[in-house]
């Protein structure tokens, strides 16, 4: 079965085509956003605004660092850019000028990083964003989204450019079905969603995982347990109130994520529920190894990202729970 069908979700068109829609849709309400390219455009979509919007759109070339530097300028000079590359090139190439462009001054830049994770597939390993969230969860500054759906990415990209300060958000190359309703999503910035009410396991999800995670919610029911699924959107700043209550009022929690296990998602879930009220936890996650090139589903398998692992995971988590 494909991605969200066991959940009876509705397919949809590549993530990296809905931002390209987003990002035109807030550059044509509002004539502050700028968007800043890393001879990109084509990828990550971002020259939606290029063919709408010459005058505001503009390629910097293979030169992550410049580009990054030059959206720091442009904020300052009181823009709203919105610099676009693959996340693997701009942390790895530009992670100096991040930290103290934008970060340090808390400087109102957005960030999109591209192709996150590894359902690039046969890209290869180079072009993975498989520690970006790692990395830009170690500046202090930076807000962190990381869209589940076509609907939550819509309400990212609107979000992030109200924001006042930087702000990095994840996409990938995949579809990811609806999760939402294609016309009304609940986003705020620093409070996850509910998506499935359950109250013998949690699990906690990011991106492609949450619509894994309801695909594994449905069989699990299927067998009698009930698992709450809760898209945690944004990793920074993390909703503390709604990890906690999953804690308290399930008394088990696994955490799904299409990153690196070290530095990742699951790390500062279990640092508040270690906290706040400790519970049997498991980490479904890319372990310490680079992904080959390969089909996206394969990838998946390979690497133990699917609703399968996901179900293991949450069969030993609820084991622990009532040993």
């Amino acid at each position: 079965m494909g991605l969200g069908e066991r959940a009876g979700l509705k397919a949809s068109k590549p993530m990296r085509d809905v931002y390209g829609d987003a990002l035109l849709a807030v550059a044509t309400e509002n004539p502050k956003v700028v968007v800043l390219d890393g001879d990109l455009g084509n990828s990550t979509k971002a020259e939606r605004v290029r063919h709408a919007f010459p005058e505001r759109f503009f390629n910097i070339g293979i030169a992550e660092s410049n580009l990054v530097g030059i959206g720091a300028g442009m904020a300052a000079a009181g823009y709203i850019p919105w610099i676009t590359s693959f996340s693997s090139f701009l942390l790895c190439n530009a992670y100096d000028q991040i930290r103290l462009s934008i970060a340090l001054g808390n400087v109102n830049a957005k960030i999109l990083g591209s192709h996150g994770g590894i359902t690039l597939g046969k890209d290869g390993p180079t072009q993975m964003g498989i520690e970006d969230l790692a990395l830009m969860g170690g500046l202090p500054t930076m807000t962190i989204l990381v869209p589940s759906d076509p609907s939550s990415m819509h309400a990212a990209v609107r979000a992030a450019t109200k924001h006042v300060g930087p702000v990095f958000l994840r996409s990938s190359r995949v579809a990811m079905p609806f999760i939402y309703d294609e016309a009304d999503c609940p986003f705020e910035i620093g409070k996850a969603n509910t998506v499935r009410q359950g109250s013998e396991l949690a699990i906690i999800a990011c991106g492609i995982m949450v619509a894994t995670a309801l695909d594994a919610a449905a069989e699990l029911a299927e067998e009698g347990v009930e698992v709450r699924v809760i898209d945690l959107h944004t990793i920074r700043p993390m909703d503390e109130e709604a990890i906690t209550a999953a804690a308290r009022e399930t008394g088990a929690i696994v955490v799904a994520e299409e990153h690196l296990l070290q530095g990742g998602v699951g790390s500062n879930v279990a640092r508040i529920v270690a906290a706040s009220h400790p519970v049997p936890m498991r980490f479904v996650g890319l372990a310490d190894v680079y992904a080959e090139s390969a089909d996206p589903a394969n990838l998946l398998r390979k690497y133990h990202l699917t609703a399968a692992d996901v179900i293991a995971a949450s069969k030993e988590v609820l084991a622990a729970k009532n040993s």
